[in-house]
């Protein structure tokens, strides 16, 4: 029986979680994301380059499936301050690089709208201003 494709889709579906998990986490807490940013290239490359060394085919797999998400996730922060500037996820009022965000972007919101129960209609102007301000 081959399992290799179990494998390198348990590896790609827990890595990709995992990484987003990671970019959210991260991105709320650091106020500087070069760290995060530089540890996610630094052990994509590591993982890579463990994936070329590798003399067995499962663990070349998972080690490059992992050192490409990790390479992802580096770029991937770029992306998180985007989301965050637009509104689309939520911004941290007690991270300095999130409160400067929420000063020069209107839409930024420390709201995380995704966690509000759904009322069956799109919120108006007046609710979610109400919302905002009971967040704040």
């Amino acid at each position: 029986m081959n399992t290799i494709g179990m494998v390198c889709a348990l590896a790609t579906f827990l890595n990709i979680w995992m990484g987003h998990v990671f970019v959210r986490w991260a991105d709320q807490r650091f106020s500087n994301i070069f760290a995060p940013v530089a540890l996610c290239i630094c052990a994509g490359l590591g993982f890579i380059t463990g994936a070329l060394l590798s003399p067995g085919m499962t663990n070349s797999a998972v080690l490059g499936i992992t050192g490409l998400v990790f390479l992802w996730d580096g770029f991937e922060f770029m992306r998180q301050e985007k989301r965050v500037i637009k509104g689309h996820a939520p911004a941290n009022p007690a991270n300095p690089r999130h409160q400067r965000i929420l000063k020069e972007h209107a839409l930024a919101s420390p709201v995380h709208w995704l966690a509000l129960h759904p009322i069956g209609r799109p919120f108006t102007e007046g609710e979610k201003q109400a919302i905002r301000e009971k967040e704040l």
